[in-house]
């Protein structure tokens, strides 16, 4: 991260030194930690302590002969305002800051359950800046409402400004234009209170570049916080987390030994867990034998009775009599991707089926995917290997789906690292590395 020959030079700006011996009555101007075996890692001493003559034995016994007494000039900042300003830069939808900066660094939560998103060539050009840095959960992680995804800090004590600076405008620098952060104070007092940081701290801090335009910094969105503030990120950030929509799935088992009997049906109660551990209903499970015609009916009564996601099993190879994909063609669908980089999952397909292109009608239709198409349905066709291996494609591709998202040719091509599952004997998944 920092560049060694100047790493020294660095954490000493307007840095001196005082011996602890001689550092009683005065404030400490960092967190001082303390380590013990299997027992506790944590804070010693918090910025701001002042020194007592009982805590010179204990600071030593922590190592310390020496204490840091700062001397901030103006073109350098604290630890705890630089965590301030990288954190609020960094957040977009669906996460918050954990609290207050602890040992100069601030954790990032998620607000709501759903999937996590990380803008990885941002976090890249921050995390290269050197003196700053921000360590994430691997993007598209399903994670859960207060889960910890992110940690921010500036790596020396004091920083310069201008590193800030440039932090802070490469991480706005993912948020659009027409959505952005502000507060707007609605109550007689000063809204910088309501996150922990001093009235007298400038608009960087809050994230903001202080020669930011208000159109860029973007309207107030969303609800009242009780102090009478309106707190609202309304933008995508370096690190969001993206709602995972409740839709109603159709699902159509494909294949002629299923159909007619000749051996039970393993899809149905695996892809039904799945889509229920997602907190999603089954608008219907239909079967099919290997006719296009068959194939393409069911799925359009599924649509009719209200589903939002289409689910299809099997008929995904190239033998002759796996026909599920033509069949999905025929229903007028758009962006239809056949082949991933991923294994098991080679095979799998996914398109998405506009209600008003192809003449169908969904009364019940209620949720827009958040991209430009709007009653869009996406179609999942998950081929054999879902059936068998506990861990596929289909476990990848089914939260971004949910999310919102349109997977094309280069979102499956991109899988291809990380793709190949290890097949575990006994599978850990998610937490592996398959499809990070």
């Amino acid at each position: 991260m920092c560049d060694i020959q100047d790493t020294e030079a660095k954490n000493r700006l307007g840095v001196k030194t005082i011996p602890v011996a001689e550092a009683v009555g005065t404030v400490l101007a960092h967190d001082i930690t303390e380590i013990k075996k299997n027992e506790f890692k944590g804070r010693a001493f918090k910025k701001g302590h002042i020194v007592k003559q009982e805590d010179v034995c204990h600071l030593q016994r922590l190592g310390k002969e020496n204490l840091f007494v700062l001397n901030i000039s103006e073109d350098e900042m604290h630890e705890d305002e630089a965590a301030y300003a990288l954190a609020n830069a960094l957040i977009g939808e669906g996460v918050q800051l954990q609290g207050e900066p602890k040992e100069g660094k601030i954790n990032i939560i998620a607000e709501r359950d759903g999937l996590l998103k990380v803008d990885k060539n941002a976090l890249t050009q921050f995390n290269m800046l050197g003196d700053v840095m921000c360590a994430t959960l691997h993007s598209n992680t399903v994670v859960k409402k207060g889960q910890l995804v992110a940690g921010t800090r500036a790596i020396p004590l004091v920083v310069k400004k201008a590193i800030v600076e440039e932090a802070v405008a490469i991480a706005n620098s993912v948020k659009t234009q027409d959505a952005g952060y502000r507060m707007q104070d609605t109550a007689p007092h000063n809204p910088l209170s309501v996150m922990g940081i001093p009235p007298s701290t400038p608009p960087l801090v809050m994230g903001i570049p202080p020669s930011t335009p208000p159109l860029v910094r973007g309207e107030v969105k969303g609800g009242h916080h009780e102090s009478g503030i309106v707190l609202h990120v309304s933008c995508s950030g370096v690190i969001s987390v993206k709602e995972l929509r409740k839709l109603k799935a159709g699902i159509v088992i494909t294949g002629n030994e299923v159909y007619y009997g000749r051996i039970k049906d393993a899809f149905a109660p695996v892809v039904t867990k799945k889509i229920q551990e997602h907190g999603c209903e089954i608008a219907g499970i239909y079967y099919a034998p290997d006719d296009e015609a068959f194939i393409e009916a069911r799925l359009r009564e599924l649509v009719d009775a209200g589903a939002e996601l289409l689910i299809t099993t099997g008929g995904m190879s190239v033998d002759p009599d796996d026909v599920t994909r033509f069949a999905i063609r025929k229903l007028g669908v758009t962006d239809i991707v056949y082949g991933s980089a991923v294994l098991p999952g080679a095979m799998f397909l996914v398109a998405y089926l506009s209600i008003a292109d192809c003449g169908l009608q969904n009364a019940e239709f209620k949720s827009e995917i958040q991209n430009p198409k709007s009653k869009t349905i996406p179609i999942l066709g998950i081929p054999a290997c879902g059936m068998y291996h506990k861990t596929t494609i289909f476990d990848l591709i089914l939260p971004r789906a949910l999310a919102g998202e349109i997977i094309g040719r280069k979102e499956l091509a991109e899988l291809g690292h990380g793709g190949l599952c290890m097949n575990c004997k006994k599978c850990s998944y998610p937490i592996c590395p398959f499809g990070k």
